[in-house]
């Protein structure tokens, strides 16, 4: 077992993928048991997300340049002296670019946040395909799995057997999102692994599935209960889409 001094060097490098898969399990173990790494790891993931995103430049695009400088008043005569009306436009041009780049920062802020949370779903997803240990309790049943992620997780995950449909449950692991610990359901549809990540929601309301293809691997992103679900594998878009349909009506029937 990995102690603290053995495992706190090397939180970096888990983030910055340096280290081997073993080793990188080995870290990720630890911390799942230490308060004290995990937090240590938390705060890490989110500084270098803030450094990210401080990083980041917005760029206006060359139509909304066009317009802008459209819309300023003409040069105005040599030692005039600028009329009430030109500074009342020059006030209204300048709210409108204040506003504008508000909206801009705002998109850039919103962009980041789910491109390094897609990040994290992908590095994840990966992680356990290379892995020998897809799953970290190998069952598909509630009594067996609900107890073992309890206290484990903010959310319990919960069961739901698709076997019927095609998609066979075959356990369930502890993975991190947005530096937090977080379940991860494993389900196979021949060949092919599921990873459905499990943790609470920004709203008790209903969000929509939306489907993405991340580096090529199906993604389907829905929230419901008061829980988020991102289900990402290399099936089809169409399948994938399958999955989460036939989860969320189990799901909504109290399967």
């Amino acid at each position: 077992m990995m102690t603290c001094e053995e495992a706190r060097p090397l939180l970096h490098g888990l983030i910055d993928g340096e280290l081997s898969r073993a080793k990188a399990r080995e870290v990720e173990n630890h911390a799942l048991s230490c308060r004290r790494c995990a937090a240590e790891l938390a705060q890490f993931r989110q500084m270098r997300g803030a450094i990210r995103q401080e990083s980041m430049t917005f760029a206006a695009p060359a139509a909304l340049r066009a317009r802008i400088e459209a819309a300023m008043p003409n040069p105005m005569p040599p030692r005039a002296a600028p009329s009430r009306r030109r500074l009342l436009q020059g006030f209204v041009l300048g709210a409108a670019l204040s506003a504008a780049a508000a909206v801009g920062v705002v998109a850039v802020v919103s962009f980041t946040q789910h491109d390094r949370l897609m990040g994290e779903v992908l590095s994840a997803h990966l992680r356990s395909l290379q892995s020998p240990r897809l799953t970290d309790v190998a069952a598909a049943d509630r009594q067996t799995l609900q107890p073992w992620f309890s206290g484990k997780v903010a959310v319990a995950p919960p069961v739901i057997d698709l076997a019927a449909a095609g998609f066979t449950l075959v356990g369930g692991r502890l993975d991190f999102l947005d530096g937090k610990p977080a379940a991860a359901m494993v389900y196979r549809r021949g060949t092919h692994v599921i990873n459905l990540f499990v943790d609470a929601a920004s709203t008790s309301g209903h969000v929509a599935a939306k489907g993405e293809t991340l580096q090529g691997f199906s993604v389907q992103r829905w929230s419901d209960q008061g829980i988020r679900f991102i289900a990402i594998s290399d099936l089809g878009a169409d399948e994938l889409h399958e999955f989460h349909t036939r989860f969320e009506s189990a799901l909504n029937a109290g399967a």
